[in-house]
């Protein structure tokens, strides 16, 4: 493949680069894999590879502790339907 001046972020990751992204252990991504809370991977070939977006997604999705952020995406849900 050509390299060129532009870096892009990889779209696709491994286990253990999808676990480091979310910020957890292969072994807690695993069982959010497992559990529903991260998306399964895409197959090719023989490869299990993680698709950020999707991550990004799930990782929003996750509950927290009242920062605000989920209150906001409830708020604009609701005014998206109006």
């Amino acid at each position: 493949m050509k390299s060129d001046a532009i870096s892009y972020p990889p779209r696709g990751l491994s286990r253990d680069e999808a676990a480091c992204y979310v910020g957890v252990g292969s072994t807690l991504f695993e069982e959010m894999v497992a559990d529903g809370r991260m998306p399964r991977p895409k197959h090719i070939n023989s490869r299990a590879v993680w698709d950020r977006v999707a991550l990004d997604i799930a990782f929003t999705s996750l509950p927290d502790k009242n920062n605000g952020l989920q209150q906001l995406l409830e708020r604009s849900k609701k005014e998206a339907r109006r």
